[in-house]
């Protein structure tokens, strides 16, 4: 059995393609179905974020690449545009890679504490639709247990650092003080909660939230006393607001260059600030083209982030080394289990032989044959048949040379040396 990763993150692909391999809710649903009933893999995970989409899967052979094919094709790209910007890792790697990955080693800000809880809801989506088993279900639990780990014995979460926390950190940067800024907020989901923590935490009091579903923007923007209005609105807010920060799970453009245009005029050209942290894409591109509009999006934010990187380094080699005997531990189970199934076959095969000569030996003791003469053959036929692959396995080395195989075979059948 081979344990598989395959993903593209902000490293391997730039935004404009990530956002055409990301699974929304719906698709979601359809890809973990389609991957159990195509018989393409035996378990899957699949994690889709706005910097990485990612399958993590178990399969009986090696073919990883018949993978990657029906990722183009459930997502009606061409292989070839994927190939370059994929990463596939199997077994160790792949072990290694999704606890790296859950401890925030591998994101756009390094040790975030929000992929952690996006994978666990990538666990939990997969198990919901039947496609976690053994193999994958102790991988997850273990990989909880180690960014847990990582979390309280390390100091990768000492500060205040993901992709909220720098999309603020811009907007600090443009606009110095933020208490007199006017900020929309588009979304209602985790990290448009995180960002308006991050906003009220550094003084913004003027926060507007707008939502396809009101009543979620209610519950978000009653902790920070937020304004609250329906996506349908959205255009006439646009001439409010300074700072624009939008994250939704849409599937197309909310904000095109036409409405911003028109919210200009209204401000009489007063400057706005977009930082679009959605994948896909919340604003259309063309917006960064008007003089007055400066628009970011989550790979514009790599620069901020890394002024940030150096108090993390030492934790994050900290992390490594818990990291890598985590993955030791966990190959030590997997060997395990494939000691187990050999011991089972072993037993199985023993039982067979045992069965059939057993049988044999009793229609000839009804048949009026000696009993001596059955007992006789029977042991002589169960050591014979015991004996024979051993005994072909010892004759194949020994003409090949191979004495480390023999001085194997002589220590599985405890034989030892005179």
């Amino acid at each position: 059995m081979t344990i598989v990763a395959l993903g593209i993150n902000h490293k391997t692909a730039p935004v404009e393609l990530r956002e055409k391999v990301a699974f929304s809710a719906e698709q979601l649903t359809v890809a973990l179905q389609q991957l159990q009933q195509a018989n393409l893999v035996m378990e899957s995970v699949i994690v889709s974020t706005c910097n990485r989409t990612e399958i993590y899967c178990s399969l009986e052979g090696t073919d990883t690449q018949t993978l990657l094919s029906w990722l183009a094709q459930f997502h009606q790209l061409p292989v070839e545009q994927l190939q370059d910007h994929t990463y596939c890792y199997v077994n160790d790697r792949a072990i290694s890679h999704l606890m790296r990955v859950s401890c925030g080693l591998d994101s756009l800000v390094l040790g975030e504490p929000q992929i952690l809880g996006q994978i666990k809801q990538a666990y939990n989506d997969a198990k919901h639709y039947k496609s976690v088993g053994v193999m994958l279900e102790r991988l997850f639990q273990k990989t909880f247990a180690v960014a847990k780990h990582v979390r309280t014995e390390t100091e990768i979460g000492a500060s205040a650092v993901s992709v909220a926390y720098a999309a603020v950190s811009l907007a600090k940067h443009i606009y110095g003080k933020l208490d007199k800024t006017n900020v929309l907020l588009i979304g209602a989901g985790e990290t448009i909660e995180l960002v308006a923590r991050h906003l009220h935490q550094n003084g913004c009091a003027r926060m507007t939230v707008a939502n396809r579903t009101v009543a979620r923007a209610e519950n978000l923007a009653k902790e920070f006393s937020a304004h609250v209005v329906s996506l349908a609105e959205v255009p006439e807010q646009l001439i409010k607001a300074d700072i624009v920060i939008s994250s939704t799970a849409s599937t197309l453009p909310i904000i095109g260059k036409g409405v911003v245009e028109q919210a200009l005029k209204a401000r009489r050209y007063k400057p706005m600030l977009f930082i679009d942290i959605a994948v896909p894409r919340d604003i259309e591109s063309q917006v960064g083209e008007l003089n007055d509009a400066y628009l970011y999006t989550v790979d514009d934010l790599q620069a901020i982030v890394s002024e940030n990187m150096a108090s993390r380094e030492k934790a994050a080699d900290e992390a490594e080394d818990i990291i890598v005997q985590r993955v030791d531990e966990f190959l030590l189970w997997l060997k395990s289990l494939d000691s187990v199934d050999v011991i089972k076959l072993y037993r199985e095969d023993s039982e067979q032989i045992k069965q059939e000569l057993l049988n044999r030996a009793q229609q000839q003791l009804l048949a009026g044959k000696s009993p001596d003469k059955v007992l006789l053959e029977f042991a002589n036929k169960f050591s014979n048949r015991m004996m024979h692959a051993p005994t072909k396995a010892i004759k194949e080395a020994a003409e090949a040379g191979e004495l480390a195989e023999l001085a194997q075979l002589r220590k599985i059948l405890g034989i030892e040396p005179q």
